[in-house]
């Protein structure tokens, strides 16, 4: 079998899933295109906004596809092409596509709140707190090894720097036309994306190479990109969201669908043989040269391309607000996914035609060995393979800035919501709040700078403590813990809503064991070594467990009352 015919099987798959599974969750979940959405009953013209689904669809895409679909496929085909392409085949389909979905259309019917408003209601006041500070440590390390990756990416390819900080500077100069100088969508589309893949270009032309032209030190390198990174995500979590992440999400959304499109087409024409082997044991050195056990690794390292938890704060966060119409919810949250399947299985086929002694080097650095695999590919296109490798890897370090300012700027929401007193009274009423009256001290916390400056802070400190291969671990296990805690939420919600509640509590049963025993695997392998990253897998351990004793408590009253003829049933 060559890597396109896998890659063709792969895809058949996936949009005969989206139709059959992703139709019966609709279904489930009760899709009524006639419901209205909080976009519309909530309309206030900027965070509530009626959206076209395709443009919606671009937002949510460009949010949620950081690195993970390419990272952590790659670093699982340590282990063999096999093992990753399953968990990404039945994972996505089956666990993270319903995770999304899911998330978003609770969202949806709780006027666009937050994740963690919903799991208040569902599980009280200690039950939000608990998912609250959990998400926040969890946003840190995603902040923490995202900007590790682009700045990593940016020592070894300086033009990409170039290019992203162009892009970054087009993004407000576009919102600019559309909001002020009132000029349509259309139009300036037509002008500012091939201004987008122009950059490219300029980026060979003009590269900023801080090793060469200014005599650092790799390392040194690093590090001022990271402080630089700093700086700009500090501001794009603060600054109004129609300047800057709005433009640059839809912008960005062009260059997605540009590299998608030419890895598809370079993998058809190019027709790669697979030299990698199926499955190489289950036990491997992965890239942070650890030996490393196959389970529960693989569902750690694989985590956006099969399942992620990221995606329930996106689709919670800001998509839910968007949604025109409910019957665009499985075109966005399960088609989403699927495409983040997609992805991943290309991320696979990329390295699978690499021989063993380069995938073992190239392997290190995933961003490089996807970029370098499609643009060898691409010259069966006539492509020239250095403006290929440029202009993947351009898009690869735009959808992972993109990714990098959503995180931040959730982590702030989130971090100023932990300090926010109950929503809802213990009747399930909601509760007003009225910030004005409320005490310095809490107005200090919460104030919006001094929320960026801890978020950004922290996830400096925690991209300082190692390399970007040794944190992905860490990383990879909360973010499928925070899926897991989401299953328990989704489980609940379809419990009180009477519906098939067994079919989140056994991805939720599953993905729990296997995040809390990479969280434990990555505490023993750490121990002795780096400290902050046990410290911080011991801190998300407690959290998690506290929060699991307390989902069980809830169930198991769910469950006696439903055996006792009383369920228990909430408008949600």
């Amino acid at each position: 079998m060559t890597g396109s015919l896998l890659f063709c099987i792969a895809l058949a798959y996936f949009v005969v899933a989206y139709f059959v599974y992703g139709g019966f969750l609709a279904r489930v979940f009760k899709i009524d295109p006639n419901r209205p959405t909080p976009a519309h009953t909530n309309y206030d013209g900027v965070d509530y906004v009626p959206t076209p689904a395709i443009v919606l669809y671009g937002h949510h895409f460009a949010s949620i596809a950081g690195p993970g679909p390419i990272v952590g496929p790659i670093m699982a085909a340590y282990f063999g092409f096999l093992p990753a392409l399953l968990w990404i085949l039945i994972g996505c389909v089956f666990i993270g596509a319903f995770h999304d979905f899911a998330a978003l259309v609770m969202s949806v019917r709780n006027k666009g709140r937050s994740i963690s408003f919903i799991m208040e209601r569902l599980m009280g006041f200690a039950g939000r707190q608990l998912f609250l500070i959990f998400c926040v440590a969890c946003l840190v390390l995603v902040v923490g090894i995202f900007s590790l990756l682009i700045s990593g990416m940016f020592v070894q390819l300086p033009s990409v720097a170039t290019a992203s900080l162009l892009f970054i500077a087009m993004a407000p100069v576009f919102a600019f036309c559309t909001t002020k100088l009132k000029i349509r969508l259309l139009p300036a589309s037509c002008v500012f994306v091939p201004l987008v893949f122009f950059t490219v270009y300029l980026g060979v032309l003009f590269p900023i190479d801080l090793v060469g032209s200014f005599g650092l030190t790799a390392a040194e390198a690093n590090f001022a990109w990271l402080a630089v990174l700093a700086i700009y995500i500090f501001a794009a979590s603060v600054v109004p969201v129609q300047w800057l992440l709005q433009p640059r999400d839809y912008l960005n959304s062009y260059l997605l669908y540009g590299m998608l499109a030419l890895g598809i087409a370079s993998i058809l024409a190019y027709n790669p043989d697979i030299k990698m082997a199926a499955f190489n044991g289950w036990e491997a050195i992965t890239a942070d040269g650890n030996m490393t056990a196959m389970i529960p690794a693989l569902f750690i390292f694989v985590a956006c391309g099969a399942c992620s938890g990221f995606h329930s704060l996106v689709a919670s966060g800001t998509t839910s607000k968007q949604v025109n119409n409910e019957k665009d919810m499985q075109k966005i949250g399960y088609g989403g996914m699927i495409m983040e399947g997609i992805l991943g299985v290309m991320a696979l086929v990329a390295v699978m035609a690499m021989d063993p002694a380069t995938f073992m080097e190239l392997g290190k650095n995933q961003p490089m060995a996807f970029a370098t695999g499609i643009a060898s590919f691409a010259t069966a296109l006539g492509i020239d393979e250095t403006y290929a490798k440029l202009f993947i890897s351009l898009a690869i370090s735009a959808f992972m800035m993109t990714s990098l300012d959503t995180a931040t700027r959730l982590g702030r929401f989130l971090w100023q919501e932990i300090f926010m007193p109950r929503s809802i009274d213990r009747d399930g009423n909601e509760v007003a709040y009225d910030a004005s009256k409320a005490p310095a001290w809490r107005k200090a916390i919460t104030n919006t700078y001094v929320a960026a400056v801890i978020v950004v802070g922290g996830s400096l400190v925690m991209a300082m403590t190692g390399s970007a291969a040794s944190i992905w671990p860490i990383f990879g296990a909360s973010n499928q813990l925070m899926a897991a805690l989401t299953f328990l939420g989704i489980t609940l919600y379809l419990m009180m809503k009477q519906s098939k509640w067994y079919l989140a509590f056994v991805p939720m049963i599953f993905m729990m064991v296997m995040s809390l025993w990479g969280v434990v695997q990555v505490v023993q392998q750490q121990w002795g070594q780096n400290y902050v990253l046990v410290v911080s897998g011991c801190f998300l351990l407690a959290m998690a467990i506290l929060m699991i004793l307390l989902g069980i408590s809830i169930m198991a009253h769910h469950v006696r009352a439903h055996a006792q003829g009383t369920p228990v049933t909430v408008e949600i």
